[in-house]
């Protein structure tokens, strides 16, 4: 018993520490569109990113919990959308497409915000007039299924090989431009185990797809 509660700790303690990386991360990101636009006085968006801002970390919060469900979650990354879609209104377009049944389930928090970013930076950004992030989600065979794709400039090949090999920890280190995946696979893994995870598809000029899979626990 003793045993199996010191790796509960330690398993915890690793959690939110890799909690703790995504922040920072993303708070640098959100205050430089702030400043961008305080810079170009467009000071009710400023506003209004403000108070997505603040609703957003107090769900990131969640009163310390580390599980939250997946409402919980798509208001999270609806919030995060909207900070977005502020500053990329010309070239960003979303849609969430999530059955009401399966929002009682739950989920490790702060898993999609990433997904998100990344599809945003990596591909909506970089692909001539923009494009649209979908979020969806299913239950299959006991196991909650949620995908990230956007229609954005996809990897090559090569680009490809080397995410899905950081992804799956075989990489030293992680190439510059983060990704952020491995990230949420070693969250994953920690919380649910070595069954559990994301796998990353993409087509160059085509987009690239992001499907995390859990245990579908309510």
């Amino acid at each position: 018993r003793e045993v199996k509660e010191a790796v509960d700790r330690q398993k915890n303690a690793e959690l939110r520490a890799l909690e703790a990386q995504i922040n920072p991360h993303f708070l640098y990101n959100t205050l430089d569109s702030i400043n961008w636009m305080v810079r170009m006085n467009r000071n009710d968006e400023v506003s209004e990113m403000i108070d997505a801002l603040i609703m957003l970390f107090r769900i990131s919060l969640s009163k310390g919990r580390t599980f939250i469900t997946i409402e919980e979650e798509l208001c999270h990354v609806e919030k995060y959308f909207q900070i977005l879609k502020i500053r990329y209104s010309r070239i960003l377009n979303y849609k969430i497409d999530v059955p009401c049944e399966i929002f009682r389930y739950t989920t490790i928090k702060m898993i999609l915000q990433p997904l998100v970013e990344n599809a945003l930076y990596h591909g909506i950004e970089k692909k001539r007039g923009g494009g649209t992030i979908r979020v969806c989600a299913d239950v299959k065979d006991g196991c909650l299924v949620v995908q990230v794709a956007d229609d954005g400039c996809g990897m090559t090949p090569e680009k490809l090989e080397e995410v899905q090999r950081e992804v799956a920890g075989d990489l030293g280190q992680i190439s510059e431009g983060g990704f952020g995946l491995p990230n949420i696979q070693k969250r994953i893994q920690l919380a649910y185990g070595a069954d559990y995870g994301i796998h990353v598809s993409s087509r160059l000029g085509c987009g690239t797809r992001v499907t995390l899979q859990i245990p579908a626990k309510s």
